[in-house]
């Protein structure tokens, strides 16, 4: 017999259509049979009643999935799935920048650099970087909208917000690369722009493997370079400066040690450096190398991270920042802040976004310097920023809030055109006053300053299109009931075992972090306090503090925002044996305690002086006391006294 075909005809039998019946009839089966969903989004857990579980109206992923079409593969499914991710490593460079300054030898490449609109780049870096704060603003990272969703809204780096931070220009030509760079052009450029050899430049691609130049090959060849040198040499030392710059800054890329040869490009003619958008470029880079991040498997973060830094500096004051009270308003405004490493987890800066409020934000930081630097109207453009082969959004409309205007919701994020068609990019970005927001787009005004208002509607629709709680519920810190009555109970607990359970108690008050309230600190000492003295519940006669009033009710150890179920290390049991303890040695008034048995006694201080101690009872079996040594101790003691 024939083989049969896909179709059902036999490989003989001439193919024909099908007809109508067949096509309604493979409709129907399509439909009853059960097909994936391509883009799965988790839907909220059921406890055993068989009620849905909504977290403060959070859900594993948004309900409508008409925004973020790629959320299944963001990092934020993945964390409310229970796979976290550690922090990012950051690429940073400030320290680098600190190894090729222009001192007064090199007037003539600083006044070139400073002529560009690059100057401030060379002292507003930030050495210091903190991982946790910008690897969980990174999971709420959007690519489709490029802003930050948050409890409350979106927000994003505007180019108002690059100008007023970094100082550098944000309007004039796109940067526009050609076609990537094969090998042999590298080289070329490398020798007719920065005066190598050919050999040199081979060298230095070949151990790069990639169209790139080392950091510290361009401060090798080229910082020893002064005023006194030739003309062409100062011109290649300015040219390996700038490219040193932007490398170090605006474009730093995840190799952490080399630089794109393409950007050599731009410093061809000096004269016309100033004339680049340098703000909208690197603005395009850090979205871009945002949007990268927030795939759960990439573990590394580039692009000008001060510029992040400094803009979550800005906006959320109370949380992050350490102002340097030595700043001046004609410097940029990055350098108004100490950067410092929080010392808070990953999961505690992620749960304190979480409980953010919106009166918590500044969403104006900038409006009481507007006298020196005004709003520049480019940041009310809504089009495409471009960096080289980089093609990122732009929404200033769904950003209302961060220019003192009520948030209405916005229209549908547009996607980006194809890199190659950098004709039409570039033709739109020169004709930007005609694509800025009208007046009847930016709506009306807040009531107030920084009041960060919305219409009634709009909270609504973005609980439908986002997902605002990244950290979930079941995973969150607490001392919960369940992780307390796993403990060792008190009675069945030796003194050591007893010490491990107050000890790992007070390890997790301090794992909090110092947010938290006083009453949480006193509830862990209270618990801790009856764990040693034997008892779940602490005695009156204690020296412990006196408890909230009524009105403020103290909260229990198990309900505790510090306990993590998946970092906590349980204490062994009272069979096994316990991890050697380090006690401090007592003091030489105070015995020291048995090393088994029950706990010691609680060490009565001694009464004051005008409390005469009293008289132990006279023994008969001891001898009588000499009454004349016994007067002359008591002389002694009184005449001390007085002295």
């Amino acid at each position: 017999m024939p083989p049969r075909t896909r179709g059902g005809y036999t490989s003989d039998a001439p193919r024909r259509r099908p007809t109508g019946s067949e096509r309604r009839r493979r409709v129907h089966l399509r439909e009853v049979d059960p097909v994936p969903d391509p883009d799965p989004v988790e839907h909220p857990q059921h406890d055993r009643d068989g009620t849905e579980e909504v977290f403060e109206g959070a859900r594993g992923g948004p309900i409508d999935r008409s925004i973020l079409r790629s959320f299944h593969k963001h990092v934020a499914a993945k964390i409310w799935l229970g796979e976290d991710r550690a922090p990012l490593k950051l690429v940073n460079h400030g320290a680098k920048l600190q190894l090729w300054e222009l001192d007064m030898e090199r007037s003539r490449i600083y006044e070139t650099v400073y002529r560009s609109g690059l100057a401030p780049l060379t002292s507003c870096s930030h050495r210091v970087v903190s991982r946790p704060m910008l690897s969980t603003f990174c999971e709420r990272w959007q690519p489709e909208t490029t802003t930050f969703h948050m409890p409350f809204g979106e927000m994003t780096i505007t180019l108002d917000d690059v100008a007023f931070i970094l100082h550098i220009p944000v309007t004039g030509s796109m940067i526009s690369f050609p076609q990537p760079l094969r090998v042999d052009d590298v080289n070329a450029l490398l020798v007719e722009l920065l005066g190598t050899t050919d050999v040199e430049a081979s060298r230095e691609t070949e151990q790069c493997r990639s169209p790139s130049v080392r950091l510290l090959w361009l401060r090798d060849h080229f910082s020893t370079i002064t005023d006194a040198s030739s003309d062409d040499d100062i011109m290649f030392a300015t040219r390996a400066f700038l490219l040193h710059l932007v490398g170090c800054t605006l474009f730093a890329n995840k190799s952490a040690t080399s630089v794109a040869v393409v950007y050599l490009e731009l410093f061809r003619d000096l004269s016309m450096v100033g004339s680049y958008a340098w703000g909208a470029a690197c603005l395009a880079y850090l979205y871009r190398q945002l949007t990268t991040a927030t795939r759960f498997e990439v573990r590394q973060l580039g692009g000008y991270l001060t510029l992040l830094q400094a803009w979550i500096y800005e906006h959320f004051p109370e949380m992050f920042s350490s102002p340097d009270m030595s700043y001046t308003e004609s410097r940029p405004r990055a350098l108004r802040w100490r950067p410092h490493v929080i010392p808070d987890s990953l999961q505690s800066v992620r749960e304190r976004l979480d409980r953010l409020q919106i009166s918590e934000v500044c969403w104006e930081p900038y409006v009481d310097h507007r006298a020196e630097h005004p709003l520049p109207d480019i940041a009310w453009y809504s089009g495409c920023l471009k960096c080289g082969q980089v093609v990122e959004p732009y929404h200033p409309e769904r950003v209302l809030r961060q220019f003192g205007y009520i948030q209405t919701i916005p229209p549908r994020p547009f996607t980006p055109p194809r890199p190659d068609r950098s004709i039409l990019l570039e033709q739109y970005w020169e004709r930007w006053t005609d694509h800025v927001l009208t007046d009847q787009s930016r709506g009306q005004r807040c009531h107030y300053s920084g009041s960060g208002e919305s219409v009634p509607e709009h909270m609504a629709w973005y609980d439908r299109i986002s997902h605002r709680i990244v950290q979930p519920p079941q995973l969150r810190s607490g001392f919960t009931t369940d992780a307390r009555s796993s403990l060792p109970s008190h009675a069945a607990s030796t003194s050591d075992t007893r010490a491990a359970r107050a000890l790992t108690l007070l390890r997790l008050v301090i794992s909090g972090g110092r947010e938290q309230s006083v009453d949480v600190f006193w509830g862990a000492l209270n618990e801790a306090h009856g764990i040693l003295a034997g008892s779940d519940e602490t005695s009156a006669s204690h020296s412990t503090p006196s408890p909230a009033p009524a009105s403020h009710s103290t909260p229990s150890p198990a309900t505790l925002p510090f306990f993590s179920p998946a970092t906590f290390v349980y204490p062994p049991a009272a069979s096994d044996d316990p991890p050697p303890l380090i006690v401090p040695p007592p003091p030489a008034s105070v015995a020291p305690p048995a090393a088994s048995g029950p706990p010691p006694p609680l060490i009565v201080p001694p009464p004051p002086a005008s409390v005469a101690p009293p008289a132990p009872a006279p023994d008969p079996s001891a001898p009588a006391p000499d009454s004349t040594a016994s007067t002359t101790v008591y002389v002694r003691a009184k005449r001390k006294k007085k002295t």
